[in-house]
């Protein structure tokens, strides 16, 4: 299913406006190439002979892969490889009606911002997770690397908490493909080795709930960043419904925006850092009762790509 018009803006938009908080960002590049935008509201395809990265046939659950470096037990589902072997990606659950939706946090910090962290920049945000602890969702949190090396205690503790299950969202967060609303870019070596690198610091800080998903920086991805993580066990994750929460400060605004959009099955992408999503636990505290009085019940990402 494709991304409607409205979707797909925002998601540009939320591309740019996180990228005005990310150092080495030169100002509002386009999204990614055309494999990676088929992709964005599409299902990752079961193996076929064809070479065709935007295959749109539903895709097919497999036992997990062999943990790549840094891996946790491994025991989440996953996809099958889309064609030639390609990772693949996961947009929303092929089971569309029971009413289950996946909240996920994008825990974002870039390899180089340590300076503006050391001056008292808060990437983190623990009264959001406080709050998904305190009214029972169970959520996904696509933590960076240098994330978890900045916040080690937060990392372990959501990391060791069963409400939780910690992604893979890069070290550096930087593109897997370019351009990528500004960027700075990996080519396929330094890609496979940032994601492993990334792993690597959650098992250091003590994060012991991870799953073999990766979401890519700014959803960006195309055929050779698919090819390039090929070998690492994961499924990339996309979501099929924009928060507007990064800048914003109408909470009231971001939880409209997450309502109107979500549907049985869906993936939701918000933020776990104060300086760049400073409303989203107040819009959290929105959505969660409504979501409920509508019926809908909350997982993690696992139990979506498990169905």
């Amino acid at each position: 299913m494709t991304l409607s018009v409205r979707n797909a803006a925002a998601a540009a938009a939320l591309g740019a406006a996180l990228c005005a908080a990310l150092s080495g960002c030169g100002g509002g590049g386009a999204a990614s190439g055309a494999a990676g935008q088929a992709r964005l509201g599409t299902p990752a395809a079961p193996p076929a002979a064809s070479s065709s990265a935007s295959s749109a046939s539903p895709p097919a659950a497999a036992p997990p892969a062999s943990p790549a470096v840094g891996h946790g037990p491994g025991k989440a589902p996953t996809l099958a490889p889309g064609p030639n072997g390609l990772t693949p990606v996961f947009e929303r659950a092929r089971q569309q009606t029971e009413k289950t939706v996946a909240l996920t946090f994008d825990a974002d910090m870039t390899a180089d911002q340590g300076p503006r962290a050391a001056a008292g920049e808060r990437f983190d945000n623990p009264g959001l997770i406080s709050t998904l602890k305190a009214l029972g969702v169970p959520s996904t949190v696509f933590m960076t690397g240098r994330w978890a090396e900045e916040y080690p205690d937060q990392a372990k503790a959501i990391g060791t908490d069963p409400v939780f299950e910690v992604a893979n969202h890069s070290y550096s967060h930087h593109a897997f493909t370019s351009p990528c609303y500004g960027l700075p870019a990996l080519d396929g070596a330094a890609a496979r080795a940032d994601v492993d690198r990334a792993f690597a610091a959650f098992r250091k800080a003590g994060a012991v709930n991870t799953v073999p998903y990766f979401r890519f920086p700014g959803g960006c991805h195309d055929e050779r960043a698919l090819r390039a993580l090929a070998g690492a066990g994961v499924t990339a994750v996309q979501w099929d419904v924009v928060s507007g929460d990064a800048f914003a400060k109408d909470p009231d605004a971001v939880a409209a925006q997450v309502l109107a959009g979500v549907k049985p099955g869906s993936v939701v992408v918000m933020h776990c850092t104060r300086s760049a999503a400073p409303v989203t636990e107040e819009a959290v505290r929105k959505i969660v009762p409504e979501l409920r009085k509508r019926g809908y019940r909350f997982v993690k990402v696992s139990e979506l790509v498990g169905t």
